[in-house]
Protein backbone atom coordinates (compact mmCIF):
# COMPACT_ATOMS: atom_id res chain seq x y z
CA UNK A 1 0.00 0.00 0.00
CA UNK A 2 1.37 3.48 -0.82
CA UNK A 3 1.68 6.59 1.30
CA UNK A 4 -1.22 8.32 -0.92
CA UNK A 5 -3.72 5.71 0.20
CA UNK A 6 -3.83 6.86 4.24
CA UNK A 7 -2.53 10.36 4.22
CA UNK A 8 -0.76 11.16 7.40
CA UNK A 9 -0.84 14.83 8.87
CA UNK A 10 1.65 16.22 6.09
CA UNK A 11 -0.77 15.77 3.28
CA UNK A 12 -3.56 16.45 5.74
CA UNK A 13 -1.92 19.47 6.24
CA UNK A 14 -1.58 20.56 2.79
CA UNK A 15 -4.98 20.43 1.79
CA UNK A 16 -6.65 22.43 4.72
CA UNK A 17 -5.46 23.52 7.90
CA UNK A 18 -5.36 21.24 11.51
CA UNK A 19 -8.76 21.50 13.15
CA UNK A 20 -9.42 21.51 16.73
CA UNK A 21 -10.54 18.00 16.19
CA UNK A 22 -7.51 16.74 14.14
CA UNK A 23 -5.68 18.47 17.70
CA UNK A 24 -7.50 16.59 20.23
CA UNK A 25 -6.93 13.12 17.98
CA UNK A 26 -3.30 13.53 18.24
CA UNK A 27 -3.66 14.24 21.86
CA UNK A 28 -5.86 11.98 22.81
CA UNK A 29 -8.05 14.55 24.75
CA UNK A 30 -11.76 15.87 23.76
CA UNK A 31 -12.50 18.74 21.06
CA UNK A 32 -13.55 20.64 24.44
CA UNK A 33 -10.49 20.34 26.39
CA UNK A 34 -8.74 21.31 23.19
CA UNK A 35 -10.97 24.37 23.07
CA UNK A 36 -10.42 25.20 26.98
CA UNK A 37 -6.37 25.48 25.86
CA UNK A 38 -6.42 27.66 22.95
CA UNK A 39 -8.65 29.93 24.57
CA UNK A 40 -6.31 29.95 27.91
CA UNK A 41 -9.15 28.65 30.30
CA UNK A 42 -7.70 28.12 33.21
CA UNK A 43 -9.42 24.51 33.77
CA UNK A 44 -6.92 22.34 32.47
CA UNK A 45 -4.66 20.08 34.20
CA UNK A 46 -0.76 21.34 32.99
CA UNK A 47 0.08 17.88 31.69
CA UNK A 48 -2.79 17.92 29.53
CA UNK A 49 -2.24 21.70 28.40
CA UNK A 50 1.39 20.42 27.26
CA UNK A 51 -0.13 17.49 25.05
CA UNK A 52 -2.04 19.51 23.81
CA UNK A 53 -0.05 22.63 22.83
CA UNK A 54 2.97 20.24 21.29
CA UNK A 55 -0.17 18.66 19.46
CA UNK A 56 -1.26 22.03 18.24
CA UNK A 57 2.86 22.74 17.62
CA UNK A 58 3.47 19.00 15.26
CA UNK A 59 0.14 20.24 13.00
CA UNK A 60 0.58 23.49 12.87
CA UNK A 61 -2.45 24.37 14.01
CA UNK A 62 -3.79 28.07 14.20
CA UNK A 63 -5.90 29.57 16.66
CA UNK A 64 -8.89 31.24 14.51
CA UNK A 65 -8.33 34.97 16.47
CA UNK A 66 -12.09 35.97 14.93
CA UNK A 67 -13.84 32.93 16.89
CA UNK A 68 -11.54 33.09 20.28
CA UNK A 69 -12.99 36.97 20.35
CA UNK A 70 -17.06 36.26 20.26
CA UNK A 71 -16.04 33.56 22.27
CA UNK A 72 -14.08 35.35 25.39
CA UNK A 73 -15.62 38.58 24.18
CA UNK A 74 -12.33 40.14 24.01
CA UNK A 75 -9.91 40.73 20.08
CA UNK A 76 -6.69 41.12 22.34
CA UNK A 77 -6.00 44.64 20.70
CA UNK A 78 -5.49 48.22 22.35
CA UNK A 79 -6.06 51.71 20.85
CA UNK A 80 -4.12 54.31 21.44
CA UNK A 81 -5.19 58.49 21.25
CA UNK A 82 -1.99 60.42 21.32
CA UNK A 83 -1.92 64.04 19.97
CA UNK A 84 1.67 65.76 19.63
CA UNK A 85 3.83 62.63 18.46
CA UNK A 86 6.75 65.15 18.18
CA UNK A 87 7.43 65.57 21.73
CA UNK A 88 9.95 62.95 23.23
CA UNK A 89 7.52 62.14 26.12
CA UNK A 90 4.55 61.40 23.92
CA UNK A 91 6.71 59.41 21.57
CA UNK A 92 8.29 57.65 23.81
CA UNK A 93 5.54 56.88 26.25
CA UNK A 94 3.48 55.26 23.15
CA UNK A 95 6.37 52.89 22.27
CA UNK A 96 6.60 51.87 25.59
CA UNK A 97 2.93 51.15 25.73
CA UNK A 98 3.47 49.41 22.29
CA UNK A 99 6.32 47.59 23.57
CA UNK A 100 4.47 46.35 27.01
CA UNK A 101 1.24 45.41 24.67
CA UNK A 102 3.24 43.47 22.77
CA UNK A 103 4.58 41.19 25.72
CA UNK A 104 1.23 40.57 27.17
CA UNK A 105 -0.19 39.38 23.84
CA UNK A 106 -2.12 42.57 22.45
CA UNK A 107 -1.93 44.52 19.28
CA UNK A 108 -2.11 47.94 19.47
CA UNK A 109 -3.82 50.81 16.87
CA UNK A 110 -3.25 54.24 17.12
CA UNK A 111 -4.74 57.12 16.11
CA UNK A 112 -3.32 60.71 16.42
CA UNK A 113 -4.64 63.90 16.77
CA UNK A 114 -3.50 67.31 15.67
CA UNK A 115 -6.82 69.44 16.65
CA UNK A 116 -7.55 68.85 20.26
CA UNK A 117 -11.02 68.87 20.19
CA UNK A 118 -13.90 67.36 21.88
CA UNK A 119 -15.10 66.30 18.39
CA UNK A 120 -11.75 65.27 17.26
CA UNK A 121 -11.51 63.04 20.32
CA UNK A 122 -14.37 61.59 19.93
CA UNK A 123 -14.13 60.65 16.46
CA UNK A 124 -10.90 59.04 17.36
CA UNK A 125 -12.49 56.93 20.23
CA UNK A 126 -14.94 55.81 17.51
CA UNK A 127 -12.61 54.78 14.87
CA UNK A 128 -10.57 53.00 17.25
CA UNK A 129 -13.69 51.14 18.80
CA UNK A 130 -14.99 50.64 15.24
CA UNK A 131 -11.89 48.56 14.82
CA UNK A 132 -12.67 46.39 17.94
CA UNK A 133 -10.10 47.19 20.74
CA UNK A 134 -10.69 45.68 24.23
CA UNK A 135 -9.05 49.09 26.46
CA UNK A 136 -7.77 52.36 25.04
CA UNK A 137 -5.06 54.50 26.24
CA UNK A 138 -5.01 58.45 25.76
CA UNK A 139 -1.53 60.19 26.32
CA UNK A 140 -1.34 63.52 27.67
CA UNK A 141 -4.33 64.55 26.71
CA UNK A 142 -5.16 68.44 27.30
CA UNK A 143 -8.90 68.28 26.53
CA UNK A 144 -9.34 66.92 30.15
CA UNK A 145 -9.03 70.05 31.52
CA UNK A 146 -12.41 71.07 29.88
CA UNK A 147 -15.36 70.58 32.70
CA UNK A 148 -17.84 68.64 31.46
CA UNK A 149 -16.29 66.36 28.55
CA UNK A 150 -16.29 63.05 29.03
CA UNK A 151 -14.80 60.02 26.70
CA UNK A 152 -17.49 57.72 25.40
CA UNK A 153 -15.78 54.51 24.54
CA UNK A 154 -17.70 51.70 25.78
CA UNK A 155 -14.38 49.99 27.11
CA UNK A 156 -11.94 50.79 29.72
CA UNK A 157 -10.05 53.95 29.59
CA UNK A 158 -6.88 54.10 31.01
CA UNK A 159 -4.84 58.20 30.57
CA UNK A 160 -1.10 58.88 30.67
CA UNK A 161 -0.23 61.92 32.16
CA UNK A 162 -2.80 63.88 31.33
CA UNK A 163 -6.09 63.75 34.02
CA UNK A 164 -5.93 65.85 36.44
CA UNK A 165 -9.09 65.29 38.50
CA UNK A 166 -8.67 61.57 37.92
CA UNK A 167 -11.76 61.06 36.28
CA UNK A 168 -10.06 58.08 34.23
CA UNK A 169 -7.76 55.47 35.71
CA UNK A 170 -4.48 57.39 35.49
CA UNK A 171 -0.40 56.88 35.09
CA UNK A 172 1.70 59.93 36.08
CA UNK A 173 4.92 60.80 36.08
CA UNK A 174 5.93 62.57 39.21
CA UNK A 175 6.59 65.76 37.65
CA UNK A 176 6.98 67.60 40.94
CA UNK A 177 8.90 65.77 42.45
CA UNK A 178 11.21 65.74 39.87
CA UNK A 179 11.61 70.03 39.19
CA UNK A 180 11.81 69.70 43.17
CA UNK A 181 14.92 67.55 43.02
CA UNK A 182 16.39 69.32 40.35
CA UNK A 183 16.17 72.47 42.06
CA UNK A 184 16.98 71.39 45.16
CA UNK A 185 20.43 70.33 43.30
CA UNK A 186 21.09 73.62 41.74
CA UNK A 187 20.05 75.48 45.69
CA UNK A 188 22.56 72.79 47.27
CA UNK A 189 25.07 73.59 44.61
CA UNK A 190 25.21 77.59 46.25
CA UNK A 191 23.29 79.01 43.23
CA UNK A 192 20.91 81.98 44.68
CA UNK A 193 17.76 81.06 42.34
CA UNK A 194 17.20 78.90 39.11
CA UNK A 195 15.91 80.31 35.81
CA UNK A 196 13.08 78.22 34.13
CA UNK A 197 12.68 77.68 29.78
CA UNK A 198 9.30 76.14 30.20
CA UNK A 199 7.31 74.34 27.49
CA UNK A 200 4.61 75.21 25.85
CA UNK A 201 1.85 76.55 27.71
CA UNK A 202 -0.95 74.15 26.59
CA UNK A 203 1.08 71.20 27.42
CA UNK A 204 -0.08 69.61 30.88
CA UNK A 205 3.63 68.58 31.41
CA UNK A 206 5.15 71.96 30.74
CA UNK A 207 2.89 73.33 33.26
CA UNK A 208 2.88 70.80 35.97
CA UNK A 209 6.60 71.32 35.79
CA UNK A 210 6.47 75.28 35.88
CA UNK A 211 4.01 75.04 38.84
CA UNK A 212 6.69 73.14 40.81
CA UNK A 213 9.90 75.10 39.80
CA UNK A 214 7.71 77.71 41.27
CA UNK A 215 6.76 75.72 44.52
CA UNK A 216 10.03 75.18 44.87
CA UNK A 217 11.32 77.88 44.97
CA UNK A 218 8.80 79.68 47.44
CA UNK A 219 9.58 76.52 49.46
CA UNK A 220 13.51 77.43 50.10
CA UNK A 221 13.07 80.97 50.01
CA UNK A 222 14.94 81.39 46.98
CA UNK A 223 13.82 84.12 44.57
CA UNK A 224 11.52 83.30 41.79
CA UNK A 225 12.92 85.00 38.38
CA UNK A 226 10.49 85.76 35.31
CA UNK A 227 9.58 82.24 33.50
CA UNK A 228 10.52 81.97 29.55
CA UNK A 229 8.12 79.66 27.63
CA UNK A 230 9.46 77.44 24.41
CA UNK A 231 7.70 74.95 22.40
CA UNK A 232 10.18 71.56 23.31
CA UNK A 233 12.14 72.38 20.78
CA UNK A 234 15.92 73.11 20.72
CA UNK A 235 15.28 75.78 18.53
CA UNK A 236 13.25 77.58 21.12
CA UNK A 237 15.80 77.22 23.65
CA UNK A 238 18.18 78.75 21.63
CA UNK A 239 16.30 81.97 21.20
CA UNK A 240 15.38 82.25 24.26
CA UNK A 241 19.18 81.06 25.60
CA UNK A 242 20.49 84.05 23.22
CA UNK A 243 18.27 86.16 26.02
CA UNK A 244 19.27 84.45 29.14
CA UNK A 245 22.92 84.42 27.97
CA UNK A 246 23.26 88.20 28.39
CA UNK A 247 22.02 88.25 32.03
CA UNK A 248 25.50 88.03 33.91
CA UNK A 249 23.20 86.74 36.85
CA UNK A 250 21.94 84.27 35.89
CA UNK A 251 24.27 81.16 36.85
CA UNK A 252 21.29 78.37 36.65
CA UNK A 253 18.92 77.00 34.60
CA UNK A 254 15.91 74.51 34.77
CA UNK A 255 14.98 73.26 31.18
CA UNK A 256 11.69 71.83 30.60
CA UNK A 257 13.37 68.84 28.58
CA UNK A 258 16.57 67.82 27.12
CA UNK A 259 15.89 69.59 23.46
CA UNK A 260 15.15 73.21 25.37
CA UNK A 261 18.49 72.60 26.71
CA UNK A 262 20.43 71.62 24.00
CA UNK A 263 19.52 74.72 22.39
CA UNK A 264 20.35 76.60 25.70
CA UNK A 265 23.76 75.09 25.62
CA UNK A 266 24.39 76.26 22.61
CA UNK A 267 23.05 79.84 22.95
CA UNK A 268 25.57 80.03 26.05
CA UNK A 269 28.71 78.50 23.95
CA UNK A 270 28.41 81.47 21.42
CA UNK A 271 27.75 83.93 23.65
CA UNK A 272 31.29 82.59 26.04
CA UNK A 273 28.99 81.56 29.27
CA UNK A 274 30.77 78.03 30.10
CA UNK A 275 28.33 75.70 31.36
CA UNK A 276 28.99 74.58 34.34
CA UNK A 277 31.61 77.41 35.48
CA UNK A 278 29.65 80.39 35.04
CA UNK A 279 26.25 78.40 34.25
CA UNK A 280 24.85 75.27 35.34
CA UNK A 281 21.94 73.85 33.27
CA UNK A 282 19.52 70.99 34.03
CA UNK A 283 17.07 69.54 30.97
CA UNK A 284 14.36 67.03 31.63
CA UNK A 285 13.51 63.59 30.25
CA UNK A 286 17.06 62.04 29.78
CA UNK A 287 17.27 61.82 25.66
CA UNK A 288 19.10 58.93 24.95
CA UNK A 289 21.39 61.97 23.17
CA UNK A 290 21.29 63.17 26.72
CA UNK A 291 25.10 61.96 27.81
CA UNK A 292 26.30 62.78 24.78
CA UNK A 293 25.83 66.77 24.66
CA UNK A 294 28.92 68.76 25.62
CA UNK A 295 29.13 69.28 28.07
CA UNK A 296 26.82 65.75 29.34
CA UNK A 297 23.22 66.87 30.69
CA UNK A 298 22.14 67.26 34.16
CA UNK A 299 18.45 65.84 33.61
CA UNK A 300 15.49 64.26 35.11
CA UNK A 301 14.87 61.10 34.18
CA UNK A 302 11.57 59.84 32.96
CA UNK A 303 10.89 56.21 33.37
CA UNK A 304 9.05 55.76 30.15
CA UNK A 305 8.83 51.70 29.93
CA UNK A 306 6.77 52.06 33.60
CA UNK A 307 4.54 54.17 32.37
CA UNK A 308 4.35 51.82 29.09
CA UNK A 309 3.79 48.92 31.40
CA UNK A 310 1.58 50.65 33.90
CA UNK A 311 -1.18 51.89 31.15
CA UNK A 312 -1.43 48.27 30.23
CA UNK A 313 -1.27 46.56 33.43
CA UNK A 314 -4.38 48.71 34.31
CA UNK A 315 -6.08 48.10 31.03
CA UNK A 316 -5.43 44.19 31.39
CA UNK A 317 -6.86 44.83 34.89
CA UNK A 318 -10.52 45.72 33.64
CA UNK A 319 -10.28 43.54 30.70
CA UNK A 320 -8.88 40.42 32.01
CA UNK A 321 -9.68 40.65 35.69
CA UNK A 322 -7.50 38.82 37.74
CA UNK A 323 -8.60 36.04 40.30
CA UNK A 324 -7.60 37.65 43.16
CA UNK A 325 -10.23 40.08 45.02
CA UNK A 326 -10.05 43.76 45.98
CA UNK A 327 -10.53 46.95 43.40
CA UNK A 328 -8.46 47.38 40.48
CA UNK A 329 -5.91 50.63 40.91
CA UNK A 330 -6.96 53.78 39.88
CA UNK A 331 -3.92 55.84 40.06
CA UNK A 332 -0.03 55.13 39.55
CA UNK A 333 2.53 57.69 40.20
CA UNK A 334 5.86 57.05 38.68
CA UNK A 335 8.85 58.48 40.66
CA UNK A 336 11.16 60.35 38.03
CA UNK A 337 15.34 60.39 39.05
CA UNK A 338 17.65 62.95 38.77
CA UNK A 339 20.81 62.04 36.85
CA UNK A 340 23.71 64.31 37.86
CA UNK A 341 26.23 64.53 35.22
CA UNK A 342 28.83 67.63 34.00
CA UNK A 343 26.03 70.50 33.41
CA UNK A 344 25.88 71.78 36.83
CA UNK A 345 28.62 73.01 39.44
CA UNK A 346 28.83 75.34 41.75
CA UNK A 347 28.09 79.26 41.11
CA UNK A 348 31.38 81.57 40.27
CA UNK A 349 32.67 83.56 42.44
CA UNK A 350 30.55 86.63 43.44
CA UNK A 351 31.67 89.73 41.93
CA UNK A 352 32.79 87.60 39.05
CA UNK A 353 31.56 88.82 35.78
CA UNK A 354 32.28 86.95 32.62
CA UNK A 355 33.09 89.33 29.61
CA UNK A 356 29.62 87.58 27.77
CA UNK A 357 28.16 89.81 30.61
CA UNK A 358 29.44 92.86 29.57
CA UNK A 359 28.56 92.49 25.65
CA UNK A 360 31.49 90.52 24.57
CA UNK A 361 32.40 86.95 23.82
CA UNK A 362 34.64 85.15 25.86
CA UNK A 363 37.75 83.84 24.07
Amino acid sequence: MNSAAKPGAAARSARRPASQADVAALAGVSSQTVSRVANDRPNVEPETRERVLSAMRMLGYQRNSAARALTLGRFHALGVVTFDVTAQGNARTLAAISRAAQAAGYSVHVVCIEDETEEAVQRAVRLLTDQAVDGLAVIEAQILDRPGFDITSGVPVVVADGDPDRRYTSVDTDQAAGVAAAVQHLLGLGHRTVRHIGGPQNSYAARRRAAAWHSALKAAGAPVPPIDFGDWTAASGYAIGRRIAAQPDVTAVLAANDQLALGLLRALHEAGRRVPEDVSVVGFDDIPEAAFFVPPLTTVRQDFDEVGRQCVARLLDRIEPPASEGDPVTAVVVRPELVVRASTAAPPPAGRVSRAGRGGRAS
